[in-house]
């Protein structure tokens, strides 16, 4: 009977172990856009390389995006938005540490589309911030897309925008992300 209980214990460690999946990307898409209405012009800025792991047991999540590999259309808003506003040699990362806080609703070991909802802190030109997010998974062929939008207040995390663009630089910028992650081996 003891031996039994033990295998069991076992057979039951190996499937969690098995279960408890980590799942990567080294190219998400996160889009920046600060265009202010009344700006003749887009702001907005694309990198492509950020770095993203979900922890499936427990809905854990890190991110990463270099700012300097935010790339505008404009060469001049790029070194701009890197030397005036983001100061990426001083600063060059921004991150995410946080959780799905409602993953007893998203199965990510189940093909299907949920609503997520992640919370956690947000860190941008050396300033955390708590942050929520809402956003969708989908589980797909052993993959996960994740597709998020939210709203950062540039003056939250210490970027000043000079009184004489102010009208050209919207106070509040959008993020959007856009990624795909595959199992981590």
């Amino acid at each position: 009977m003891k031996k039994q209980i033990s295998v069991i214990l076992v057979c039951i460690a190996i499937a969690a172990t098995v279960s408890a999946q980590n799942f990567f990307t080294r190219d998400g898409k996160v889009k920046f856009d600060a265009t202010s209405p009344s700006s003749p012009e887009k702001i907005e800025a694309l990198s492509k390389t950020g770095s993203c792991v979900i922890d499936a047991a427990t809905g854990k999540m890190q991110w990463a995006v270099l700012v300097k590999g935010f790339q505008f259309e404009k060469a001049l808003m790029e070194e701009h938005f890197n030397e005036n506003y983001m100061e990426s040699s001083k600063f060059p990362k921004a991150t995410f540490s946080g959780q799905i806080t409602n993953l007893q609703e998203v199965l990510l070991g189940k093909d299907g589309t949920y609503n997520a909802v992640v919370t956690g802190k947000m860190t941008v030109h050396g300033i955390t911030k708590d942050i929520t997010a809402n956003g969708a998974l989908t589980v797909a062929g052993g993959t996960i897309k994740l597709n998020a939008g939210f709203s950062l207040l540039l003056s939250d995390y210490g970027v000043d925008i000079p009184s004489l663009v102010s009208d050209k630089i919207a106070k509040e910028a959008k993020i959007l992300i856009d990624a795909t992650l595959a199992p981590l081996k």
